[in-house]
């Protein structure tokens, strides 16, 4: 009988058994402690994040091979080093193990791409006649702030009506300072002119007062208040105030009647839906404040099949609120892993208790139901463009001669103006759209401000040289398939030899130049090696790298444009010592501008609010002696 040779260790295998090895040493050292680890690849990034309530034992578990789905096992045959951090409690550690997923993005992990900040509306209480705007970033300014709501278009609705029903300034303080009439809001009836006294202190106090307590959902309260104060100016024939009121009445009744869910004593709660088709996962997410809708957001976490619908929602949750504080209730339909513990790190990071439920039954597993639906519509909405965007990039690769679909196109394009405020911009688009956090600016340091090609080359010389410093190996997805530029043959040439100075000269390379007047539709396109060629009107793939070359433009254009304003709000007032920004703003209030205020005397500084003796002589001084 011949004996069947047992089979060789694969290079996976062997892969894994010292990626176990490394677990092994580390076990030994590893506190019995809740905390989170961190395993890092080769390059020292983090492949994976997890938390465990035992380190010691949760680590151990990953040198248990046959427990292991394969997912895992090649995840420890990746690992080369393992990070931790201990924290004092299970639910801390969950909460820095979403914050560590948020950073790092480990490809092992659940991940929501979540880059945008939320809106909030914003009373303030540094102002005796406060304003009203829009907020985003950290809460630092005194005031109330209402929100988030899920995009600036809803927020910006909500304002305008806001200013229509209670009629407060959303001017700047600066703006109101300077003021010796009324502006147009005053005229469209959309501010009672407090700039110029036409309402006092205690008046405009009421108009904020009711402005918050409607915004807290004292709805009936201030609409029957203001029904009264109606009615008693009719009474005293005083019926142009009685109109004024009667309009208000109908700015906050259409508020209510415009939001698209209404249900009566859900409070301050988020509903979460979710649904599953084809491997892909999205989730919907309503915002609710005071029993008012507040807009709604809908996201495409990624996940590897085996995740189950509690991992993905627990995931979900838990980087989700990783910056912001959650409401007092989430009302999801299905229940997240460890709920129990998520909402106990909920409530520490908010500050008030957090409950997780699933409802069976009545309003609220309506809205449940609403969220699912649209998260199935959002879903095959996102799947038939996925398809189509891999068509769009089939097409290209067939176009340009490509040797597969590209994965990252990048765009480059300049923006200034006779050669001032000079910018370089990129942008990148792959199978998911836009890449916008990966698009890049580059402000123009050495190359001639007016040669557009020189700017060219500055930008692609710090790009690429950037890029090969960090990843010579070409590993990372930040190399890209294809480049497109704007320009002929000659354009098309200089770049490539910036290419190939830089030892990159194996990226295709394409020329978009306009028509004849820069017609759009009647691009062509340069090749090397290749006759310039045209692309038929009505082709898709013509109307997919106009869109890619006008992104462009747009990033370059605001790029510029934010340098530009940064430029001329700089003045020579930013560097006299002990002149912050309160005290500039009063001198260039009282003086004009910063012109005036350097060849004013000392006497005439003084006498500008907030200047006195000590700080009028430092300014006195410093443009005395030329700075």
């Amino acid at each position: 009988m011949t004996k069947t040779p047992a089979p060789k260790p694969t290079k996976t295998a062997s892969n894994y058994d010292a990626g176990a090895a490394m677990l092994r040493a580390h076990i030994k050292t590893l506190p019995g402690k809740p905390g989170v680890y961190r395993m890092i690849d080769a390059k020292g990034l983090p492949l994976y994040v997890g938390k465990a309530k035992d380190l010691k034992k949760r680590v151990s578990s990953y040198t248990q091979r046959a427990r292991l789905p394969i997912r895992l096992q090649r995840m420890v045959a990746l690992a080369k080093n393992l990070e931790i951090t201990t924290t004092p409690t299970e639910a801390e550690a969950l909460l820095l193990e979403a914050n560590f997923i948020q950073k790092f993005l480990p490809p092992y992990n659940i991940l929501l791409r979540d880059d945008k900040s939320y809106p909030y509306i914003l009373i303030t209480k540094d102002h005796d006649f406060p304003q009203i705007l829009k907020h985003r970033g950290t809460k630092n300014r005194k005031g109330n702030y209402f929100g988030p709501f899920a995009s600036g278009g809803a927020v910006t609705e909500t304002l305008t009506l806001m200013q229509r029903g209670f009629m407060l300034r959303n001017c700047t303080d600066s703006f109101f300072a300077n003021r010796s009439r009324p502006c147009l809001q005053y005229h469209i009836k959309r501010c009672t002119a407090p700039c110029v006294g036409k309402v006092s202190i205690a008046d405009y106090a009421q108009q904020v007062t009711d402005a918050v307590d409607f915004l807290k959902g004292r709805n009936q309260d201030i609409q029957q208040k203001l029904a009264g104060e109606m009615q008693h100016a009719s009474d005293a024939m005083d019926f142009e105030n009685a109109a004024k009121l009667r309009d208000r009445i109908k700015v906050l009744t259409s508020m209510q009647a415009r939001q698209s869910i209404n249900v009566a004593g859900i409070d301050d709660a988020d509903i979460i839906g979710m649904h599953q088709q084809s491997g892909k996962t999205a989730i919907q997410i309503f915002f609710f404040r005071q029993d008012r809708n507040y807009g709604a957001r809908v996201f495409y976490p990624t996940h590897d099949s085996t995740d189950t619908p509690a991992d993905i929602m627990a995931a979900f949750i838990a980087q989700f609120y990783a910056d912001k504080p959650a409401p007092p209730m989430l009302i999801t339909d299905t229940l997240p892993q460890d709920h129990a513990l998520l909402a106990e790190a909920l409530s520490t990071q908010s500050g008030h208790k957090t409950r997780i439920m699933v409802p069976q039954s009545g309003d609220k597993k309506r809205l449940i139901d609403m969220a699912q639906k649209n998260a199935q519509e959002s879903l095959a909405r996102s799947l038939s463009e996925n398809k189509e965007q891999a068509r769009l990039l089939n097409r290209v690769a067939e176009i340009f001669a490509l040797p597969e679909p590209p994965k990252r196109i990048e765009v480059y394009d300049n923006s200034h103006i006779q050669g001032s405020f000079a910018v370089g911009a990129m942008i990148a688009a792959g199978a998911e759209g836009f890449l916008k956090k990966t698009y890049r600016k580059f402000n123009i340091k050495s190359a001639q401000t007016n040669d557009d090609f020189a700017m060219m080359r500055e930008v692609l010389t710090r790009r690429f040289q950037r890029l090969i410093e960090e990843d010579p190996e070409h590993k990372s997805d930040m190399w890209p398939d294809l480049l497109l530029i704007d320009g002929g043959a000659g354009q098309l040439n200089k770049v490539f030899a910036v290419l190939n100075e830089l030892g990159v000269g194996d990226i295709a390379v394409v020329g978009i130049a306009k028509g004849p007047d820069r017609n759009a539709g009647r691009e062509r396109f340069f090749m090397p090696d290749r006759e310039p060629f045209d692309l038929p009107h009505e082709d898709p793939v013509l109307y997919y790298l106009q869109r890619l070359r006008d992104e462009a433009h747009r990033f370059a254009i605001g790029t510029h444009r934010a340098r530009r304003t940064k430029a001329i709000g700089v003045s020579k007032l930013d560097e006299v010592p002990g002149i912050g920004a309160t005290r500039k703003r009063a001198l260039l209030h009282h003086f004009g501008s910063a012109k005036a205020v350097e060849g004013a005397s000392l006497e005439d500084l003084m006498r500008t609010p907030g200047i006195n003796r000590s700080i009028a002589q430092k300014i006195h001084d410093y443009f005395r002696k030329g700075g």
